[in-house]
């Protein structure tokens, strides 16, 4: 008896559940638009635009239960051209890809005549949390006609006006965030204090001080567009890119320039602390006090132009991505493009170059010396960062992960110690006491110090990633994040990885993937975080042959911190690691490595240039392979070399790097 009352409780809750579930479902979970576009005499494309409710979502057309799918009326005039596609990324929710607030589906139709009616249905089932609304549908008709091009008159100029301008707009307002996104990065982070220091004694009234500020901030944009103006020019001209890309590749990761940038932070650093003041000579300061209106461009400019060295290994992709369109065709939308970025990346700079003639206004004193002091301690941190970058390139071992932690745990120890008043500097005031603001300040710095111990033994310290050395040069190595799981199964050995010292199974590896297994032991090349894989994509496609899998192209550089911190930071994640490590097989491919290739691995490109580096080579293939000339970058390759998926740069989004693997993975098995 009591059973059979609660079974009726749970029916009559179930009806009543249902009830309430279809009270609240909106009358429509999406509505629809429909536009058209020609692309040829006779073909057009459909483009349906889903908005949906708040709350709610819809299914990929590929959904097993409820999928979004089109349905003609019987075609008169016209025929469908393949099937309706997903022009919008899906959203992983569990086992399911779904779209949420907006979804964008194309479907190209032909026409048979000069004229036809296409009239159809969309068909979808919309859900939230809860449960799913009854399947819904949504009918529409277009009227096209034939011929929409003009004879003699290439389609791709229809439209094109106004399709160029808002991409223009787009790629104007994309350049101004990173521009101001930049100023966070490793490689520009460190001029910030240098930029203070340098303007507190340059200008010697307010109206000077801003003078000066605006002429840093129009040097930092000059120095931008000019010369990337110009090699665009030269481009055109010429026909090629391999050697500006050179030229760029050169600066970032150069051993000259990255110690020329180490030497002039350590001497900035040395005259913070009161060793000597860094003056023009006299005979140039006479000059200078006679042109009172030119006084110190000189150097200003060469504020500027170290700014601009030293932060191009963070700024290389954004000025590569602009080579590569002016090299597809473009000529006046990357000139833009950078104006508009340099002038978002110069803004803030500028306006700390006027930051310390503010300061001038305010009673100077001891507090003005240990602001310098201070300054001068990250100055010596952070110039260790470009030393490690021609460390990197050039496998010179000086720069150890652990030795390199060791230098900044003892600088930012003795901060501390500065900081608490136990160290004191020639310029500093007596004082007999320790302020509120340096306690917390030096609270800060231990906890800083704290927090860099750990990685000693191999902490990953994710927070530091972009500034610290990879953790395979790393000797001692307690935390073992990096192990390497079951490859899933296949004929192919582990191959030769840094953390394994040692090649397993050569004989093997050999038979399976050819004469070419060794590039990796012979050069010395290392994979990063326990991965292993290989270090030429054709090494890569043989062992995709092999195993059935495809091949994952990491687009990389020794010198590149925003490729250290997608290691650390995406790379890391256990669903990443699960994907990359038993469903991809993987080629590391190093754009800035030094190393001399023997003469059998050089390569000639289709200008006759002889390559004879790693870098160099790389550089090469991925530009004409991928059509990239930035890292990080990623790729995802068939057994037949040919893209599955279009190419990700760099981007912190754990679910969207695992998004993207699942593409590829998906792609692969529909084509196998």
């Amino acid at each position: 008896m009591a059973q059979r009352l609660a079974r009726r409780i749970a029916l009559l809750a179930a009806l009543l559940w249902g009830a309430v579930a279809l009270a609240q479902a909106p009358e429509s979970t999406a509505t629809w638009k429909v536009a058209q576009k020609a692309v040829s005499d006779s073909e057009y494309e459909l483009t349906f635009t889903a908005t949906i409710e708040p709350g709610w979502h819809i299914y990929t057309t590929d959904h097993k239960y409820n999928p979004t799918t089109l349905e003609f009326d019987e075609p008169v005039g016209y025929s469908p051209v393949g099937s309706l596609v997903q022009a919008t990324e899906p959203t992983v929710s569990g086992d399911d890809k779904v779209f949420f607030n907006t979804a964008v589906f194309t479907q190209k139709v032909k026409l048979d005549g000069p004229e036809a009616t296409v009239k159809g249905e969309i068909t979808w089932s919309g859900c939230n949390e809860q449960f799913c609304a009854a399947p819904e549908h949504w009918e529409f008709s277009l009227n096209l006609k034939g011929n929409p091009v003009p004879a003699g008159e290439n389609n791709a100029t229809l439209g094109t006006a106004d399709k160029s301008t808002k991409g223009l707009w787009a790629l104007i307002i994309e350049a101004i965030l990173w521009g101001f996104a930049m100023l966070l990065t490793p490689c520009v982070f460190p001029m910030v204090p240098m930029t203070i220091s340098f303007f507190m004694k340059q200008s010697q009234t307010p109206a000077e001080g801003r003078f000066k500020a605006f002429m840093y901030g129009l040097f930092i944009v000059l120095l931008y567009t000019v010369p990337i103006s110009i090699i665009i020019g030269l481009t055109w001209l010429i026909g090629g890119n391999a050697v500006t890309a050179d030229i760029f590749n050169w600066l970032a990761t150069h051993w000259l320039p990255n110690i020329i940038f180490f030497i002039v932070f350590m001497v900035f650093a040395a005259s913070f602390f009161g060793a000597f003041e860094i003056e023009l000579p006299s005979s140039l300061a006479n000059k200078s006090d006679a042109k009172s209106g030119k006084g110190g461009l000189g150097g200003i400019f060469f504020m500027a132009l170290t700014l601009v060295l030293v932060s191009f290994s963070c700024t290389g992709p954004i000025v590569g991505t602009v080579l590569i369109k002016s090299t597809s065709g473009e000529f006046w939308t990357p000139m833009v493009t950078m104006l508009a970025f340099s002038v978002a990346f110069a803004l803030p700079f500028t306006i700390l170059a006027m930051f310390p003639s503010l300061l001038k206004k305010m009673k100077s004193g001891g507090w003005l010396n240990s602001v310098k002091v201070v300054l001068g301690f990250i100055e010596v941190a952070l110039g260790f960062k470009f030393l490690s970058v021609a460390d990197q390139t050039y496998h010179w071992g000086l720069l150890d992960r652990e030795i390199y932690l060791a230098i900044w745990i003892v600088v930012f120890t003795l901060l501390g110690f500065y900081l608490l008043g136990k160290i004191r500097f020639k310029n500093d005031s007596p004082s007999d006491h320790v302020s509120v603001t340096r306690l917390a300040l030096a609270i800060a710095v231990f906890t800083f110090v704290v927090y860099m111990i750990p990685g000693m033994w191999g902490a990953p310290l994710k927070a530091l990633s972009g500034y610290l050395p990879p953790i395979e040069t790393q000797d001692f190595v307690v935390w073992n994040y990096a192990e390497t799981p079951a490859d899933g199964g296949g004929s192919l050995p582990r191959p030769f990885t840094r953390l394994g010292h040692e090649a397993q199974g050569a004989e093997a590896l050999s038979a399976t993937i050819g004469e070419n297994s060794g590039f990796g032991d012979k050069y010395n090349l290392r994979m990063p975080m326990g991965y292993t894989g290989y270090f030429t994509i054709e090494d890569g496609l043989a062992a995709s042959k092999a195993t059935g899998k495809p091949v994952f192209v990491d687009i990389t550089g020794h010198g590149c911190v925003n490729c250290r911190e997608m290691e650390q930071r995406v790379w890391s994640d256990p669903k990443v690691q699960d994907i990359m490590k038993n469903d991809y097989v993987m080629v590391f491919m190093y754009n800035d490595d030094k190393t001399k290739l023997d003469k059998a691995d050089w390569v000639t490109t289709k200008d006759g240039k002889v390559l004879k580096d790693i870098g160099r080579v790389n550089s090469y293939i991925v530009r004409e392979r991928f059509n990239v000339n930035a890292q990080p970058n990623y790729a995802l390759l068939g057994s037949d070399g040919e893209l599955l998926v279009p190419v990700r740069g760099y981007n912190l989004s754990v679910e969207g790097f695992v998004d993207f693997l699942q593409s590829g993975l998906e792609a692969f098995k529909s084509k196998n």
